[in-house]
């Protein structure tokens, strides 16, 4: 082999190299850029996380306190009822946790039916809240640890009623991270909305679906928690 060819052959295996670490070179800027991207992805959902779950126990802290303050108000029954129903409206995702106790049959319910189920299911509503928080002067509350569960924020709470022992009670807030609503509470491991939901399919079960009876029969409910508070 003449020292031109051993020049030429050289060059191209000098070239080859250089070609392959080029490529490497651009393989390690690709890893390394979509590492980077996955990595600002990951911190971006972790602070959104963070952000809502700090808004919804704040949110929680708000509410509850402003719950307790009615409950403890030296005020009627029929204005303490007045208060919740206005701290309610402003909290909790009414409509979306009244479709969600009335099932399947919601989808069966005339436009009407639906006007009047939502008008008393408010009120059974504050009815609900009021008994898990506790209806008598003295309750207190205090905040726990805050968890994300898929698109909802549960928030542990500590209920403390005069003459009862505490109760464990998870708020359960939807939309947390931009406009914090209630969508549930857990006492001691019970759900309002499922235990809500199971009565009234019992109902419709034992009255032939007849959403007008299970309408009538809230209606009767509420007017009973009325005259008994």
């Amino acid at each position: 082999m003449t020292s031109g060819q051993r020049y030429r052959f050289g060059s191209r295996n000098q070239a080859r190299r250089s070609s392959r670490s080029m490529r490497q070179d651009m393989t390690n800027r690709r890893a390394f850029l979509l590492f980077g991207a996955a990595s600002l992805v990951v911190s971006a959902g972790a602070a959104r996380a963070q952000s809502a779950t700090a808004r919804a126990s704040a949110f929680v802290n708000a509410t509850g306190n402003k719950l307790v303050n009615v409950i403890n108000s030296p005020g009627s029954p029929q204005e303490r009822r007045q208060a919740l129903a206005q701290i309610i409206d402003a909290t909790v995702d009414v409509d979306g946790v009244a479709q969600f106790c009335l099932g399947r049959y919601w989808h069966q319910a005339t436009p009407q039916q639906r006007q009047e189920y939502l008008a008393v299911f408010r009120d059974v509503l504050a009815s609900s809240i009021g008994v898990r928080l506790g209806e008598y002067q003295g309750v207190r509350f205090t905040l726990g640890r805050a968890v994300p569960q898929g698109e909802d924020v549960k928030v542990d709470t500590t209920i403390v009623r005069p003459n009862n022992p505490p109760t464990n009670v998870q708020w359960v807030i939807g939309n947390a991270a931009s406009d914090p609503r209630i969508v549930d509470m857990i006492a001691e491991g019970t759900s309002m909305r499922l235990t809500q939901r199971s009565d009234y399919a019992s109902f419709l079960a034992r009255n032939n679906q007849n959403i007008d009876a299970l309408i009538s029969a809230i209606r009767q409910q509420v007017q009973h928690n009325r005259a008994s508070g």
